[in-house]
């Protein structure tokens, strides 16, 4: 039970539960329970060593690294200092790297090993950042974590925390422009956790083991081990997405509740032993994040025999907004496609250009006024008033209700593409291809996928008198941006589409790939 009044902020849930159940185990990680004791001591011990590095209230603090439990300790001990955590994507490159870490003012960085080679070439273009602190692994010129972490005082940090102190800042990528942090405060996770608390999918029994095998550098990886540890439940964390490891844990660590995108959901379902496997100890399964055919969403279902809930959310709503109820799941309600109903005390809209409703059945822009909505983006003032207007967070979706109040995602206002629950901007990917010598121009749309939702495709529009290959123009783009963008395909054409401003139409380039296909976006 998620109990908001003991725990108003997430620097008071390790104190609490501590308090409560301190012998019991909070995480499970390669094997090594972490107790719910061990938790906060250790959270104490981070907090005081980050302030000892100079880190003070709404100073950013960076993480590099694949999954660990040790995530935990370092976000409810930058939480306890009034810091806050900016886990970065271990996706991107160096220049975008090094552009966050420059952006965050981040001055303490804990980075695994992984990515040692890339800090230690972007080190000196960060110009705040003054501690680096190695995570399962060692690096001669910087102190390793845990030694780093045991030095430190274990008593309590004397400092009263607010609701309006930031926890947690994650980038999300523009569709013009640089990427912006978005800033979830202590508020907003309270509203998070108490709406969700009000749901079965999030309403985890002590003990209970959940799974957290999203990466920490998207809001609902962070959201798993938040909620379970409120709860009084164990979270199991995988470094990694690695679908025979899943399998193996469902049944060797008693997995009761789990969250998945889509294509995990598919990786698992391909499994030659998938169909074998022992699921009675897994109670539900909750997925977003990107698009899901109905056939592996039955499939999964009806093999593993859990309660499915699909979630709609974005990082600027700490990833509330809707939900698809277990019931709804059976194809007889024919809301397959539907991303399901508003959280408790959220209200979802869907608007026309003038921000006024539009009638039940006609698309307009998804608009959500919740007490989880972001503070705002860090530095960006001008983002956020574009993006927070009249008390309502504008998603860039667009969708429709039906008449039963359940919302139906038809489309993107923006061009954002979801691939693999990863968010890719068409800009960001035509800024890492235009400077080919062999193209003249070029477009970048989503396109359908089995595994992963969606596609990355390029269209391009070769220089006169030359005649590039798919491959040279996608080696091009590895080089400047994170592979996950790059796109997976190229076509030529002789122009680009455009409206009388010179705009390219994307949707008449993506027609063609998406007739047919009645579920164009996912939650």
């Amino acid at each position: 039970m998620l109990d908001t009044k003991l725990m108003p902020h997430v620097a008071d849930i390790p104190r609490v539960q501590a308090e409560q159940r301190g012998s019991e185990a909070a995480f499970w990680y390669k094997g090594e329970d972490t107790t719910f004791a061990d938790l906060n001591t250790r959270s104490n011990q981070v907090a005081h060593g980050l302030a000892a590095l100079g880190v003070g209230p709404n100073q950013r603090v960076g993480y590099l690294a694949k999954n660990t439990a040790v995530y935990y300790e370092m976000m409810f001990g930058a939480a306890k200092i009034r810091a806050v955590m900016n886990a970065v994507n271990t996706r991107l490159a160096a220049p975008e790297v090094q552009f966050i870490l420059s952006d965050a003012q981040v001055s303490v960085l804990f980075v695994g090993p992984e990515w040692f080679d890339m800090i230690d070439q972007i080190k000196d273009e960060c110009p705040h950042l003054q501690h680096i602190i190695s995570v399962e692994g060692e690096r001669e010129e910087w102190p390793e974590y845990t030694t780093w972490r045991d030095s430190q005082d274990t008593a309590a940090p004397d400092v009263k925390t607010q609701d309006d102190d930031d926890v947690i800042q994650l980038y999300t990528s523009g569709t013009t422009g640089p990427p912006k942090g978005v800033m979830l405060t202590n508020a907003n996770y309270r509203s998070y956790m108490e709406q969700s608390g009000m749901l079965d999918w999030a309403s985890y029994g002590v003990g209970e083991t959940v799974m957290n095998a999203m990466p920490l550098f998207h809001v609902a990886g962070v959201n798993v081990g938040v909620l379970a540890t409120a709860q009084g439940a164990r979270t199991v964390v995988l470094p990694e997405i690695n679908p025979a490891e899943i399998l193996e844990l469902i049944e060797s660590q008693n997995i009761n509740h789990a969250f998945w995108v889509p294509a995990v959901i598919l990786m698992l379902t391909q499994m030659p032993d998938f169909s074998e496997r022992d699921y009675s100890k897994l109670k539900q399964v909750f997925y977003g994040a990107s698009p899901i055919t109905e056939d592996l969403l039955t499939t999964a279902v009806d093999v593993m025999g859990a309660r499915f809930t699909q979630l709609y959310g974005l990082t600027e709503t700490v990833g509330g907004g809707t939900y698809l109820p277990p019931e709804a799941h059976d194809p007889s309600w024919g809301k397959l496609r539907s991303c399901g109903v508003p959280y408790p005390e959220t209200i979802i809209r869907c608007v026309d250009a003038n921000g006024e409703s539009v009638p039940i059945g006609e698309v307009g822009e998804i608009v959500i006024q919740s007490g989880f909505v972001m503070k705002g983006y860090w530095n960006r003032p001008e983002a956020t008033e574009d993006a927070i207007r009249n008390g309502f967070f504008h998603t860039g979706d667009a969708g429709y209700f039906d008449e039963e109040g359940f919302l139906f995602i038809h489309d993107r206002v923006k061009d954002m593409i979801v691939s693999g629950g990863e968010n890719v901007y068409p800009a960001e990917v035509e800024n890492g291809i235009f400077g080919h010598p062999e193209v003249a121009d070029v477009a970048v749309i989503g396109i359908p996928d089995e595994k992963w939702g969606e596609a990355v495709k390029a269209i391009v529009v070769a220089k006169e008198g030359t005649n590039p290959s798919p491959e040279s123009i996608i080696a091009w783009a590895k080089e400047r941006i994170a592979g996950y963008k790059c796109p997976k395909s190229v076509d030529f054409i002789a122009e680009l589409p455009r409206n009388p401003s010179g705009k390219i139409l994307r949707k008449d380039l993506r027609e063609p790939y998406w007739e047919g296909q009645e579920r164009r976006v996912g939650g």
